[in-house]
């Protein structure tokens, strides 16, 4: 009917709706923090995180917003022990780029995604090298940044796939609402 307005929704479809736009960063901090375990490997935690932005960037964009990417990148150094500022600035170039770019990627096969990540992790990895010799006064070795960049290939289809039917579920239920 005309002039006839919908009920406010109740409490219960506002909080599926608020934990639906919450998770993206709460599952990205909670799988940084289980990552962030010392187990004597390289550590996971940069690659994690950034796969996440990536993800989430490219296709929720509205639940990772630019304070979420800080927020991300933040956590990321103070688990790293990392100097402040590097993660945060990583995260929120990462964040800008994947989002000038959605139209393109996002239509693209998984294969085509994965190389775009591979080279948003190249230039990650190359961006926290020239902030480390600038913080530092000194060139690093850079091994590191070599690391991060595999990891950063390695892990990022097992996650795509874990996140890619956490984000179809979201979206079965926010058609069904």
């Amino acid at each position: 009917m005309k002039g006839r307005h919908e009920p406010a929704p109740g409490l219960l479809r506002r909080l599926d709706a608020l934990a639906r736009a919450a998770f993206p960063a709460v599952s990205t901090a909670l799988l940084m923090v289980l990552v962030s375990a010392p187990v004597g490997l390289p550590s996971a935690l940069p690659a994690v995180a950034l796969a996440c932005v990536f993800f989430w960037s490219l296709f929720r964009p509205a639940a990772m917003s630019p304070a979420v990417c800080f927020g991300i990148g933040l956590l990321q150094d103070l688990l790293a022990f990392a100097p402040l500022g590097i993660g945060i600035l990583t995260m929120l170039v990462v964040h800008g780029f994947v989002l000038r770019l959605r139209r393109l990627l996002a239509r693209q096969s998984f294969l085509v995604v994965w190389l775009a990540f591979a080279g948003f992790a190249l230039g990650a990895a190359l961006l926290g090298y020239l902030l480390q010799a600038g913080l530092n006064w000194r060139l690093p070795p850079p091994v590191p940044g070599v690391v991060f960049w595999v990891l950063c290939i390695g892990f990022y289809p097992a996650i795509a796939a874990l996140l890619t039917r956490l984000h179809k579920a979201m979206q079965r239920a926010e058609d069904l609402a």
